[in-house]
């Protein structure tokens, strides 16, 4: 052999070899990957009005972990959990620790609407793929979307249209006051049930906005208006709690009906309510009461893990995960490809939720089945009874969307307040 051929020859050899071992590399390097756990990073709150809700995320996220085995498509699961204490500030500081110190992978959270909006800016600069649990924020997947954001639970108006027409269709209430927490989930929720109940004929004639924090509802019921046909309540955490007891103690329960938001009489707190929420109706994307395998299955696990029925914040935590399993499976376990698993976050479809099949829209927020609720006393135990379904809701409800996002969003003052009466 030829000096010239041989050097071709070993030339060739040296080529092959650094191709084989890059396919060594690349395989062990996949293998090894597929072997680390997924690190997941968990929002919550755990002091404050909104802890009885933080608690209640918690307990999903665990129960899912602890049916699943610390496993999501055959890799174990790491769960970061940051303590927001329901303060912006302290969410981009929990948010910032997880994604650089603890490198996670995908982030639940955070609770409050407040809260998502504070790390939105900092979620697309991360690129790190989120699923909201219980933040209803509307702007994140309508005005502004957040590309890797994405949501397990309805936006904070989605329900309310469907009950501020079903006030004014169904129990043809003409006069309503509207009391709730003054931030952006209270805002979004009473606009969203005004704008509907106006639609058709109603009218808001009085606003009570109240601190977070609020310990004495007192002076604001003394307020409410006595020639009103219901007072509709948008309350968040355990200030339902309070605000429904009081309503009672000052003996407005049997004067004038109580309509709420879905929070506002939430399971995770109807056991601390007592009869005074008896016959409050509201409406929500979720009743501990849905007749199906997957919900039955879902309560009595929180029964025999936390004795409670599962509510907004326990239901949100564990679609979550549910979407978070659904999504890794679609990408054949390799969370590592942000991109390609955040495409299968927006496009996921969730078959065993304790509600039914879940499918997101183009802007990442679900079309759910809403309920309209009445509060009932049932085998020893406050539930929320069903009493009409509104199938495949979407955030934009009977809008068409260009329409809907061409005004501004929901808030304090949008949609205007024209019937408030002094």
């Amino acid at each position: 052999m030829s000096l010239r051929n041989l050097k071709h020859l070993n030339a060739h050899i040296a080529t092959t070899l650094a191709l084989l071992l890059g396919s060594i590399f690349s395989i062990t390097y996949v293998v090894a990957a597929s072997d680390e756990p997924i690190r997941v990073g968990f929002l919550t709150i755990r002091s404050g009005a909104l802890a009885a809700g933080g608690k209640q995320m918690e307990d999903g996220i665990k129960l899912y972990l602890k049916e699943h085995n610390n496993m999501i498509a055959g890799r174990k699961v790491e769960l970061f959990v940051g303590d927001t204490a329901g303060q912006p500030a302290i969410t981009k500081t929990k948010t910032q620790e997880l994604v650089e110190k603890d490198k996670i992978q995908v982030l639940i959270g955070p609770l409050a609407a407040f809260e998502a909006l504070a790390v939105d800016e900092y979620i697309r600069k991360a690129e790190i793929p989120t699923i909201s649990p219980s933040a209803g924020a509307e702007d994140l997947t309508q005005r502004k979307p957040n590309p890797w954001f994405v949501r397990a639970v309805g936006s904070s108006a989605q329900p309310n249209h469907v009950l501020g027409e079903y006030a004014a269709k169904e129990l043809k209430y003409k006069r309503v006051v509207i009391i709730g927490d003054d931030f952006a989930f209270g805002h979004e929720n009473a606009a969203g049930f005004q704008r509907t109940f106006e639609e058709n004929g109603g009218k808001v004639v009085q606003k009570l906005w109240t601190p977070l924090n609020t310990a004495d509802y007192a002076a604001y019921i003394s307020q409410i208006k006595p020639n009103v046909d219901a007072v509709y309540a948008a309350f968040a955490g355990s200030n339902g709690v309070k605000f429904v007891r009081q309503y009672n103690e000052y003996g407005l329960k049997g004067k004038i009906p109580l309509l709420g938001n879905m929070t506002t009489v939430d399971e995770g707190i109807l056991s601390a309510m007592g009869d005074d929420a008896v016959g409050v109706v509201s409406a929500g994307w979720y009743a501990s009461t849905l007749n199906n395998v997957n919900n039955q299955k879902l309560v009595q696990s929180m029964n025999r893990e936390y004795k409670q029925d599962p509510g907004y914040y326990s239901v949100g935590a564990y679609t979550a995960a549910l979407m978070l399993e659904q999504a890794v499976k679609d990408v054949n376990g390799k969370i590592e490809d942000k991109k390609a698993f955040m495409a299968a976050l927006r496009n996921v479809q969730v078959t065993n939720d304790p509600r039914g099949k879940i499918t997101l829209d183009a802007l990442g927020n679900p079309v759910l089945d809403i309920f309209i609720r009445k509060v009932e006393r049932k085998d020893g135990k406050l539930v929320n009874t069903v009493i009409k379904t509104y199938p495949a809701v979407t955030q934009f409800w009977q809008y068409k969307t260009s329409q809907f996002l061409a005004n501004p969003v929901y808030s304090r003052d949008y949609p205007p307040a024209n019937n408030i009466e002094k």
